[in-house]
């Protein structure tokens, strides 16, 4: 058996092929589902109606639904039963990047409507052929169907099985299978008798990259490790051998780009979100004096607000809460690094020639009458330049670098003074 919901796409194709390695009889697909990408849905379909074993579906345990997407996968299958307590409907598709229109009357809506409803009339109708044709080839109602897609129509298990939506009303899986027996189904491979009483039933659990894949598929815990991997990498390119900040972000970095790979992302708002966090690292390394962090602060913002194209009516959705806290985080972080930047920029340099201005020196030798000699300074023999009448012994200040030459003075020169520059 293998588990449906919000599982990858692959899961449900993953097990008909361990199913048929195996030489396993049947296959029960257990569903729990909210719904999800029409894209998705689709490849689970063609999977189900490829299979040469018989797929039952089965919306379980109680409490568990068949929404959206979950419908056409549960109409797909070659026998559909439903627990006590459970429900299937509410397949109307949602385009991406917006809100619906209200059901009802969707179509005549769309008729009056531009470009936009115009597009979601024709998503409308496609999803309304699409599960008709799995209602017509599985023998089901094919109007109730249609109702779920245009009307958003749901039905609790009782009422499905009275509505010929599905085949079999089981408090789990050895009575679903026990009430299957001997029923006919059509697969690939033919006409087929279900031979299902007293059989063995094994399961076939999720992988822990399909379990994890829900967990880290959350758009806040995205954008979060994705902040966490760029800064990261930022404060060890900063101050490179730390290794912990490096590894760290490098591991949420690339988590993050995992769990954005399973979520209908934006083009756009992932061109800004990259473009954002470009202009938040480049603001350690520009002297842009806060442009670039405010740029991509608000690119950032932007970005995460358009990232996730939500058709689960809000599922996906981003916490603006958190939007607006990474955001002010990264102008901190960005007014951080002009202050010190600033603060930097006024500090007394410590190495090459600037750094010799206003350091003291010892005079070693000077001619009489003569404006030159030679200093001490540094621990280097400099020839020096400055008033006559300076006495060998004497301490004497670096007034200015000029090539290879210093100037000096008896008296140390004033901190603004003009003459204190570097050639």
């Amino acid at each position: 058996m293998a588990p449906s919901g919000q599982a990858p796409r692959d899961t449900c194709a993953l097990g008909l092929q361990q199913a048929l390695r195996e030489n396993a009889g049947i296959v029960v697909l257990q569903i729990d589902t909210p719904g999800g990408l029409d894209t998705s849905m689709r490849e689970i379909v063609r999977a189900i109606l490829a299979s040469p074993l018989p797929v039952l579906g089965y919306v379980g345990p109680a409490g568990a639904r068949a929404a959206s997407a979950g419908t056409f996968i549960l109409y797909a299958t070659h026998l559909a039963a439903m627990a006590p307590g459970t429900n299937l409907g509410a397949a109307t598709p949602v385009p991406l990047g917006g809100d619906a229109e209200p059901p009802a009357g969707a179509a005549s809506a769309a008729d009056r409507g531009g470009g936009a409803r115009s597009s979601q009339n024709k998503a409308l109708n496609d999803a309304v052929a699409y599960v008709r044709g799995l209602a017509q080839m599985r023998g089901r109602n094919a109007m109730w169907a249609e109702q779920a897609v245009r009307q958003a129509a749901s039905l609790p298990a009782q009422d499905a099985l009275a509505q010929n939506v599905i085949e079999l009303l089981a408090a789990d899986v050895p009575a679903l299978l026990q009430q299957a027996h001997g029923r006919q189904v059509r697969t690939s491979q033919g006409q087929l008798r279900l031979q299902t009483a007293g059989i063995d039933a094994r399961r076939i659990e999720m992988d822990w990259r399909t379990r994890a894949l829900p967990v880290l598929a959350n758009p806040n815990l995205a954008l979060l490790l994705m902040m966490v991997g760029i800064y990261g990498l930022l404060f060890e390119f900063m101050a490179p051998g730390a290794l912990v900040p490096g590894v760290a972000g490098a591991i949420a970095l690339v988590l993050g780009l995992y769990a954005l790979s399973a979520l209908p992302l934006s083009h756009a708002g992932a061109a800004l979100l990259l473009l954002g966090m470009g202009l938040l690292v480049a603001e350690a390394f520009a002297p842009s004096f806060g442009i670039l962090g405010l740029g991509g602060v608000l690119a950032f913002v932007l970005g995460a607000g358009m990232l996730v194209d939500d058709d689960n009516a809000g599922v996906l959705r981003l916490s603006l809460p958190m939007v607006a806290g990474i955001g002010l985080a990264a102008l901190a972080a960005s007014m951080l690094v002009l202050r010190l930047a600033l603060r930097t920029r006024r500090l007394r340099s410590h190495s090459g020639a600037t750094a010799l201005t206003g350091q003291s020196a010892t005079v070693l030798d000077w001619a009489d009458a003569s404006p030159e000699g030679h200093v001490l300074l540094a621990g280097e023999r400099w020839r020096a330049s400055g008033k006559p009448g300076l006495r060998a012994g004497q301490q004497v200040w670096v007034a200015a670098v000029r090539g290879l030459r210093v100037q000096v003075t008896a008296r140390p020169p004033a901190p603004n003074d003009p003459a204190a520059t570097t050639d």
